[in-house]
């Protein structure tokens, strides 16, 4: 028989400790720990060892690859795929990413180790709250294989029944044997314990009343203090020798809390050494055993006054505090940890049996995943949008992953036309936008096994007139442009091009707030420059983990001026117009549309200063979305276009106006031009200067960070111009 393993994904040093004992008691020897964890205030009692990696019977790369996880987060595909071949049991904490990253991945039991929150929250209500509903629906779907690893036996019974129902006592121990004589007492002083004072307002508020409650005596404040504290009683961090002489020489350690479902190591270390602990009333220490402690108080008057007892060698009352005491250190004492771990393990063994006993069902469902473009786009964002379907698709080939993938449109703006260039196996599907009120979303939720509290008054839905998309494992979303959140029962990521928002003043603030917020409620988003990752991070306030760079996507090209079997060879109008540009004017091309931030005003005083003091003759030949309406339309930063075409003959002769043109013509145009030029302000860089110089036509753009990373990427030798600069 193969040998029992466990992963253990936590790095608390104590708590380790004794922990893989435990499980060495219990027959399983080989044990993996993390070899990073995030440093931040929730890990400050944290550590790293490779002490128990020596025991693991993997290959040195497979040990190599686990750790260099960040297990804390998402590690990669073949490090679960390592875990799934030779681990049994897999222990975790509440940290949410590691939860959905476990929940997703890993196919044997999964502990969810859990010590107790603050006040009345719950772990079920937090998994609600920090886990996207489609991970709560698999969580609660795998229950038979997950456990509620709680570490005092009364912390199930807040708990909803999914998670009751699957808990598994294994109590929170201390190494290290009673030893009242160790402690000495000679400083009068009382040691208590408040870390993270001037970095969060809870603890700060304990700092506070501590020195306000206990002004008159001396004393000294440990914990690990991240941010200085101007306070020399403020010990912070100490070392191992310095801990151990605290717990030794001071008088009395006050504890504060009265926290019900958690509590900290060192009243246990205070009374592991003889140290009399004051504790007070209401809090885990009663229901451990202190109700009749006469260490326990019930007001700071009566811990102030039997603190001053204390302190002033009261000896016979020093001696019943310790021996009473006793009591308390019995529920983390190792020996008495042995049973209850037994009994709780055996729940977990029994279920790996179970499980082995049981055959797996071979037929493995396709995976199918929605790509859908959410509002009317054309040109550069619908060719996007069909790349990255095709991007998805060909990858999941080239990764020998079993996936179909849908292109969805919106009904009524599109033609077969428009989509003959996606490969057959990609099929598209139509669909239109539908709102529910809260009420309504919250039914739908119901029916579709989906427990999420919903915030918002009304949702919005695919209306595909066949299922909603339930038929898709996935939802991608090429851009953030939903005009209400989307209803969350299928996860869904976004392809995020620009926060153009940031930098042009064109969206109102209610909208703007809406566009930040579908993004949070994203699985992750995918951006295609650092320019964007950047503001992703700063403006929409997503976390870096949430944020995935992807490269730029071409499309294959195709030269249709060459091809033989291409319409135009058989088309004599099209033939016609080809010959006919033979004799037309030298023109370049200027590719925009009508948003703000395309800069259009200094592009015309560009083209005015152009023709009349450098006297250009090349023409300029406007294309794009509704830019055959510039100069008649009402937007208030096109009105100045026609004032200044107006007063200018030669933009009035020279600037042509073409609007948005089929693919064809613009190759056509774009092969017999001079060069293109790109004057907009800020945005995620144009692919027209790409499809330019394909055809080998030079571009002249707009320098801003977007182009340059598109002008590394496609090693496109652009020509630089300032665009807030018309001379330049």
């Amino acid at each position: 028989m193969t040998p029992l393993r466990a992963m253990w994904l936590l790095n608390h040093t104590t708590l380790r400790s004794f922990e893989i004992e435990m499980l060495n008691e219990l027959g399983i020897n080989e044990v993996f720990t993390p070899k990073r964890f995030p440093y931040d205030e929730c890990n400050l009692s944290a550590s790293v060892v490779y002490n128990y990696d020596s025991n693991l019977s993997l290959t040195p790369k497979e040990l190599e690859i686990l750790n260099a996880q960040d297990w804390y987060t998402n590690p990669s595909k073949e490090a679960w795929q390592i875990a799934n071949k030779y681990f049994d049991i897999i222990f975790i904490a509440f940290f949410p990413e590691q939860v959905t990253s476990t929940i997703n991945n890993f196919k044997g039991q999964i502990v969810l180790r859990v010590f107790g929150l603050a006040g009345s929250e719950s772990y079920s209500n937090l998994l609600k709250n920090y886990l996207s509903p489609t991970v709560f629906k698999k969580l609660k779907s795998i229950k038979k294989r997950l456990w509620f690893g709680s570490g005092y036996k009364h912390l199930k019974t807040i708990e909803d029944n999914f998670l009751k129902e699957r808990d598994c006592f294994l109590p929170v121990g201390l190494k290290g044997e009673l030893s009242l004589e160790k402690w000495n007492g000679s400083e009068k002083k009382i040691l208590f314990v408040c870390p993270r004072i001037n970095s969060s307002p809870y603890y700060n508020g304990i700092y506070q009343k501590f020195k306000k409650d206990f002004k008159n005596f001396s004393y000294i404040i440990g914990g690990a203090q991240p941010t200085p504290v101007d306070d020399s009683s403020v010990i912070g961090y100490v070392d191992k020798e310095t801990h151990e002489y605290n717990m030794r020489e001071m008088k009395v350690m006050y504890y504060h809390s009265v926290e019900k479902n958690h509590i900290h190591y060192h009243p246990f270390e205070a009374i592991k050494v003889g140290m009399p602990l004051i504790f007070m009333a209401g809090g885990m220490l009663d229901i451990l055993g202190g109700k009749d402690l006469p260490g326990r108080c019930t007001s700071v008057k009566e811990a102030r006054r039997k603190i001053e007892r204390i302190i002033n060698d009261d000896r016979p009352f020093i001696e019943s505090i310790q021996k009473s005491q006793v009591c308390l250190f019995n529920e983390v004492r190792v020996e008495n940890c042995k049973a209850p771990w037994s009994e709780g393990f055996e729940k977990i063994l029994h279920s790996i049996e179970k499980s082995k006993n049981e055959k797996d069902t071979p037929f493995v469902k396709a995976k199918r995943i929605g790509v859908v473009l959410p509002v009317e786009y054309k040109g550069g964002s619908l060719r996007g949008a069909k790349l990255l379907a095709e991007a998805i698709e060909l990858g999941s080939r080239q990764a020998n992953e079993n996936v179909e993938v849908i292109f969805c449109h919106l009904e009524g703006h599109y033609t077969d036309e428009d989509f003959a260039d996606l490969p057959s196996t990609i099929k598209t599907r139509q669909f239109n936008w539908r709102v529910l009120t809260s009420h309504e979303a919250k039914r739908a939720m119901l029916y579709a096994g989906i427990e999420s509290d919903l915030k918002s008054d009304r949702y919005i839905f695919i209306e595909d007139n066949i299922n909603q998309l339930m038929d898709c494992d996935l939802i991608v979303i090429v851009s953030d442009r939903l005009s209400l959140p989307l209803l969350p029962i299928k996860p869904y990521i976004m392809m995020v091009y620009d926060y153009l928002q940031r930098y042009e003043n064109f969206l109102d603030s209610q909208y703007n707030q809406q566009l930040l917020s579908n993004v949070k409620s994203a699985e992750c988003i995918l951006v295609t420059t650092e320019f964007t990752r950047s503001d992703a991070i700063q403006f929409a306030g997503l976390s870096e983990k949430k944020v995935i760079k992807v490269p730029m996507l071409a499309p294959s090209f195709i030269d249709i001026i060459e091809d033989k079997n291409s319409t135009i060879k058989n088309n004599p109008s099209i033939e016609a117009r080809i010959l006919k540009s033979k004799f037309t004017r030298p023109y370049f091309i200027w590719t925009t549309n009508t948003s703000l931030h395309k800069n259009h005003e200094n592009a015309f005083k560009a083209l005015s200063i152009y023709y009349e003091k450098y006297m250009g003759t090349l023409e300029c030949h406007v294309t794009g979305v509704n830019t055959n309406t510039f100069l008649s339309s009402e937007l208030p930063h096109l009105k100045p276009l026609k004032e200044l075409f107006e007063k200018n003959h030669k933009l009035k002769t020279l600037v042509k106006l073409f609007g948005d043109m089929p693919d064809e013509r613009y190759k056509l145009k774009l092969k017999g031009s001079s060069f293109l030029w790109h004057a907009g302000r800020i945005d995620n860089g144009t692919f027209a200067v790409v499809e330019a110089a394909y055809y080998g036509i030079p571009s002249l753009s707009s320098e801003y960070p977007a182009m340059r990373e598109m002008n590394n990427q496609f090693n496109l030798n652009l020509c630089w111009m300032n665009p807030c600069e018309p001379e330049n």
